[in-house]
C-alpha cells in the first residue's frame, strides 16, 4: 500500500525550512570571515615562551652604543677590509688569455660517504658558470679612465694604490659609482699581474686586454700583442 502523497503546505514548509537554514549558513560565513583577522583559536597545549624577545634585545643593546661608531674603527687607511691586493702599472697593451682552472683543497663526499671529488680535482669553473659583466681593474689614479670604459653592468674593481690614494668607499660616494677592491684571491683566480685591464668572459677562457695609460689619462697607441694562454695557480 502506498503512502499518500505530501500535502502542499507541508512541502512548501520543509522548503521554506531549507531556504532559511542555506541562509543563515551563508550569513554565519560571511562574519566568520570578517572577523578571522581578530579572531584566533587555540588547540592543543601551550607554554608560555621562555626566551626573551630578539628585537628588545638588539633595540637595548644599540641603545648602549655610541652614537657615532667611527671612532671605534680608526681611520679607513688602517682597516684590514679595505687593503687591495697590488698590481704593476701596464706598460704595453697586451691581449692575453687565461683558464681559471681550480682545483679543490678538500674532498668532496656524499651523505652515503662516497667520494664524489677527490682532492685535489682540477676544472675549469667557465664550464659551468658564466660571466655575465666585464671586470674593469684598475688602481686609483687611473679612475677616471675606468669611468669613461666601463659600461653600467662592468665591475670597477680598485687595485692597491699609493698612500695618499683615496678608499674605495670615498671614491664610490664621489662618483656615484659601486667600486669594489681587488682581493687577493680574485688576483690569483684570473692571472692578473698588471693594471687597468678588462676582463671579459670568451667561451671557456678568460681574455684579459691590459691597457697602458701616460701620465695624462689617455691610452698610449701601441701595437697590441698576444700571449699564450695560461694556467693560474688556484
Amino acid at each position: 500500500m502506498r503512502p499518500p502523497p505530501p500535502r502542499h503546505d507541508h512541502v512548501r514548509a520543509v522548503a521554506l525550512f531549507q531556504a532559511a537554514t542555506i541562509g543563515a549558513l551563508v550569513l554565519a560565513s560571511a562574519l566568520l570571515g570578517a572577523t578571522a583577522k581578530a579572531a584566533t583559536s587555540t588547540i592543543g597545549r601551550t607554554w608560555p615562551i621562555a626566551e626573551p624577545d630578539a628585537l628588545s634585545e638588539i633595540e637595548a643593546r644599540t641603545a648602549r652604543l655610541p652614537s657615532d661608531m667611527r671612532g671605534q674603527f680608526g681611520p679607513r687607511s688602517r682597516w684590514t677590509a679595505m687593503k687591495a691586493a697590488s698590481l704593476a702599472p701596464a706598460t704595453v697593451n697586451r691581449t692575453r688569455n687565461v683558464v681559471p682552472f681550480y682545483s679543490l683543497d678538500t674532498e668532496i663526499r656524499l651523505p652515503d660517504g662516497k667520494v664524489l671529488y677527490p682532492r685535489g680535482f682540477t676544472f675549469n669553473p667557465l664550464d659551468y658558470v658564466t660571466l655575465p659583466q666585464r671586470l674593469v681593474v684598475v688602481r686609483p689614479r687611473d679612475l677616471a679612465w675606468a669611468l669613461q670604459t666601463a659600461r653600467l653592468t662592468d665591475f670597477i674593481l680598485l687595485a692597491a694604490g699609493d698612500a695618499r690614494d683615496e678608499d674605495a668607499i670615498t671614491l664610490s660616494e664621489r662618483t656615484g659609482r659601486p667600486i669594489f677592491i681587488l682581493e687577493e684571491r680574485v688576483k690569483q683566480r684570473l692571472g692578473l699581474t698588471v693594471a687597468p685591464v678588462v676582463v671579459r668572459q670568451q667561451g671557456k677562457r678568460l681574455e684579459l686586454t691590459e691597457v697602458r695609460i701616460d701620465r695624462r689619462g689617455h691610452r698610449k697607441d701601441a701595437t697590441t700583442t698576444s700571449a699564450r694562454e695560461r694556467r693560474p695557480q688556484p
